[in-house]
């Protein structure tokens, strides 16, 4: 009996009764919706979904919750601790009822190879200064592993409260989701070239598309129940054009990367 509960409270240190990556809130994802041609999603739906935001509260980028201390965005969304603030379980951002909460940063760790003129190895870590409090709203997504593959047919979804057209002058109030196709290399060089590397994932192209303001934000696919973080929105056409495939860091180059990064801060 004792080692059960040895077993349950290490669980619970891990993060644990609310697992990785498996919502309580369960989201509603059909394949026709098409963040700008995309659909409000269900309130807590997305637990490890953040909004990155300024001293005045502007939302700026998104970003994944991956630990209880862990937040995972772009580099370049130029994260400074000390002066942005990581809000956890938020869904209308003009609400003032929701119990989100709200970390201030104490570290921002970007990848040493990030090269911003291309934009690969588009990744930052963002420690918080104290805990996120896992809840049915709060909780982290699952990473992709290093030898993630990704079958075709997968369902992904991408959300944030970016732009909801590529000329709307404003974010959106309401986390935003869209479900998108994956797109393989060659498919996404056609549109893109050489600028496609090993680093980055290719997926949208069909309708729909990540816009500004979803830097940052999770591309997860289901696998089972579970959701794992397979890419963070990078970059795509300034028009957030929804005919051309949008880019993703591919997070399973970075898995080793990340668990050094978690393991030494």
């Amino acid at each position: 009996m004792a080692f059960l509960w040895a077993v349950a409270a290490y669980l619970v240190l891990l993060g644990g009764v609310w697992g990785c990556g498996v919502p309580s809130i369960k989201p509603s994802v059909r394949d026709v919706e098409r963040i700008v041609n995309g659909e409000n999603a269900v309130s807590g739906s997305w637990p490890w979904q953040v909004s990155l935001q300024t001293s005045t509260g502007s939302h700026f980028c998104g970003g994944s919750l991956i630990n209880e201390n862990w937040v995972a965005t772009a580099a370049h969304c130029q994260v400074r601790a000390g002066s942005h603030f990581v809000i956890l379980g938020e869904y209308d951002r003009n609400s003032g009822a929701e119990p989100i909460q709200r970390r201030s940063i104490v570290k921002a760790i970007t990848h040493p190879s990030w090269d911003s003129r291309n934009l690969n190895n588009d990744i930052t870590l963002l420690k918080l200064s104290s805990p996120a409090q896992l809840n049915a709203r709060v909780s982290p997504v699952c990473l992709a592993s290093s030898t993630e593959t990704l079958p075709s047919g997968l369902k992904c979804v991408t959300t944030g409260w970016g732009r909801t057209s590529g000329t709307a002058s404003g974010s959106a109030v309401r986390l935003q989701q869209v479900a998108l196709p994956l797109v393989t290399v060659n498919q996404c060089q056609q549109y893109w070239g050489s600028r496609i590397t090993s680093s980055m994932i290719c997926a949208g192209g069909a309708g729909a598309s990540s816009c500004q303001g979803d830097s940052g934000g999770p591309l997860v696919c289901q696998k089972g129940s579970t959701w794992t973080l397979i890419g963070i929105v990078s970059w795509g056409t300034t028009n957030c054009n929804v005919r051309t495939p949008a880019i993703y860091t591919r997070v399973s180059k970075f898995r080793s990367w990340i668990e050094q990064v978690v393991a030494y801060n």
